[in-house]
């Protein structure tokens, strides 16, 4: 399957890289330390959200500021040895022009910054929840990185593990491409499927990319 875009857009846990193991400990010690019941704290969505938007389904609103700054705490700390590449990230990056990718993120900017950073990725844009009013599902996140990049939305294809992320790529009008790294592929609705980044490859054109996609599925 072969498609051409004007800019490539990655989600990132899930995608470049996980810290699913890391997401987990912190976020369990985190509602230990807010009194979350294990049941309560069971049945919220984590991935692919903006922290912000899990801490408001369990905490009043007061308790927000705080408790969004403990996570981010908790998280950042957890960082070294808590990231690792997923397969095709850095060959399939490499072979990008720097100003046709980007990184679209629920995480804050600091903790963002932090798992690219251990994960040894120098990403030339990086959309951030700091930089959002509303979060995945929502659009917003990726139509800015799109003009970031100054790409027409409908020339941009989304890169994302998670059914949220999808979501967001599709109502924004872009190609969507699901990896199945954290998400069977029954929950994934996505213009091509594939296991990882290591099914993609990349060539650099004129006015874009031409991407292949070997084995891909569409749906």
């Amino acid at each position: 399957m072969k498609i051409h875009a004007q800019a490539l857009l990655f989600d990132n846990d899930g995608t470049l890289v996980s810290s699913l193991a890391s997401v987990d400990r912190c976020w369990s010690r985190w509602a230990g330390e807010h009194g979350i019941a294990p049941e309560e704290f069971a049945r919220v969505e984590l991935h692919g959200r903006p922290a912000v938007e899990i801490i408001a389904d369990l905490l009043p609103a007061d308790r927000i500021p705080g408790a969004l700054a403990r996570i981010e705490q908790l998280e950042v700390e957890d960082v070294p040895g808590g990231v690792t590449l997923l397969p095709g990230t850095l060959e399939l990056l490499s072979a990008l022009p720097r100003d046709r990718w980007a990184v679209v993120t629920s995480a804050t900017r600091p903790l963002a910054e932090a798992r690219l950073r251990e994960a040894g990725i120098d990403a030339p844009v990086v959309v951030a929840a700091d930089d959002i009013t509303r979060g995945k599902p929502d659009p917003e996140p990726y139509l800015l990185a799109a003009a970031r990049l100054g790409a027409e939305p409908s020339a941009c294809v989304v890169f994302e593990d998670a059914p949220a992320g999808l979501a967001a790529g599709r109502a924004a009008g872009m190609t969507t491409v699901a990896l199945t790294t954290t998400h069977d592929r029954s929950q994934l609705t996505a213009d091509a499927v594939v296991p990882d980044l290591s099914a993609v490859s990349a060539q650099a054109t004129a006015d874009g990319v031409e991407l292949t996609a070997e084995g891909a599925l569409s749906v």
